[in-house]
């Protein structure tokens, strides 16, 4: 039976999407729930899955083609999930079954096991792209999804186990400037990158920004952490990090400055008596920032396992519309990274976003004397159109307190 495959609905307020792979051919066949094309929209990338097992049949919208909700993808025909029989020539399947000696009841059960393993399910489009940039096999890689199929995460695992052994590579030949051309690469940016760039413009061109700093020392963080932190984990099953205190000590901070947590519309100022903290996380194809909505609500604990939930989303590409709508304050740790010092752009249309940064010990007076403290830098970026800079750097302030008296977290101080 014909069955058409259109755009899903792609979430409150995107329309439209952009085809970015098809991971079949016309005549192929798939199972149930196999991924048959990959959209790209303004914030996700979706994996399109097979409603039944069948074959395509025809492909109505290419890739690279912009697509609204409901259009039509494509056409397939329901069936067993196998290919579509080719005629048959009798001429040569008899000359073929004379040529071909009769198989042994073992050959035979043999090629039924082979034929078996290789039904079983095929890597995730994320993972297979990822498999296929550092040469890897299906047999490098253990598959923890259903039937056996391997996700991306399985492919990250497979790659952090797997020793550093590839030689430097030998540099190439000095080339003259005329020949530049012919080592360029152009690449369409995707619609998740387009989006970004869009997005960080508008923020510069609409927002009165302005970014204030200071340096948290994190002392008292660091020796909490490891007091606890195994005590943590075997209670509440994931580690202790250094976000669930930043994400807590915004929280306070946002309270008591509510002008930080509130945005623009037209004339009006919208407050916001509730912290959807976003959470920027970087991904192989860009800056996404996920939400832990009511994080003022919730403990340290829950907020660390919605944090973890959320980033091994954003780097599978499972992230939904839902995880990342809604944030009214915005968390950017370029520590990670190693970063030292920057200045965060504001995230539209929320009007302030935190930028932590690598923790280095470093000479600081205390009482009269030099010491060695772990130390951070901390960069405020906020819009001085809502903010004014006396909040900024009180707010600021108040994020400091929190961390270098944690204390003050568990006492709601």
């Amino acid at each position: 039976m014909a069955t058409e495959i259109r755009v899903p609905t792609l979430g409150e307020s995107v329309t439209e999407a952009t085809i970015g792979k098809w991971f079949k051919k016309v005549g192929e066949a798939f199972s149930d729930g196999e991924t048959l094309v990959e959209l790209e929209t303004d914030k996700v990338t979706l994996e399109v899955p097979a409603p039944s097992a069948g074959s395509l049949t025809e492909i109505t919208a290419q890739e690279g083609d912009t697509v609204e909700v409901d259009a039509l993808l494509g056409m397939m025909e329901a069936g067993d999930g196998k290919a579509a029989d080719a005629p048959k020539d009798d001429k040569k399947e008899e000359a073929a079954a004379k040529a071909e000696p009769a198989k042994s009841g073992s050959e035979t059960e043999t090629e039924s096991m082979k034929e078996a393993k290789s039904g079983d399910m095929p890597a995730a489009p994320s993972a297979a792209k990822l498999m296929n940039e550092n040469d890897l096999s299906k047999d490098d890689v253990e598959g923890s999804g259903k039937r056996g199929q391997v996700l991306k995460g399985d492919v990250l695992e497979a790659l952090n186990r797997a020793p550093e052994t590839s030689a430097p590579a030998p540099k190439a030949p000095r080339a003259d400037s005329g020949d530049d051309a012919s080592r360029e690469e152009r690449v369409k940016m995707t619609r998740l990158r387009q989006t970004i760039a869009k997005r960080l413009k508008d923020a510069q061109n609409s927002a009165a920004m302005l970014t204030t700093y200071n340096e948290v020392d994190m002392t008292a963080v660091m020796e909490m952490r490891k007091k606890y932190k195994d005590l943590f984990e075997k209670k509440h099953g994931v580690k202790l990090g250094f976000m669930g205190f930043f994400t807590k000590a915004v929280c306070h901070a946002l309270q008591e400055i509510p002008a930080v947590n509130a945005e623009i519309d037209g004339t009006d100022i919208i407050y916001k008596h509730f912290c959807h903290i976003g959470v920027a996380v970087g991904t192989e194809k860009g800056l996404v920032v996920p939400v832990v909505r009511d994080a003022d609500q919730m403990g340290i604990a829950d907020v660390e396992k919605e944090i973890g939930r959320l980033g091994k989303a954003a780097r599978d590409g499972q992230l939904g519309m839902g995880d990342m709508q809604g944030g009214t304050f915005t968390i950017s740790n370029g520590g990670v990274y190693g970063s030292l010092m920057s200045s965060p752009i504001l995230n539209a249309p929320q009007s302030g976003i935190l930028g932590m940064h690598k923790i280095q010990e470093r000479p600081v007076a205390i009482n009269g004397e030099v010491v060695i403290r772990p130390m951070m830098y901390l960069a405020l970026s906020y819009d001085h159109r809502i903010v004014d800079g006396k909040e900024a750097v009180t707010f600021l302030v108040r994020v400091k307190e929190s961390l270098e008296d944690p204390e003050r977290l568990v006492l709601d101080l």
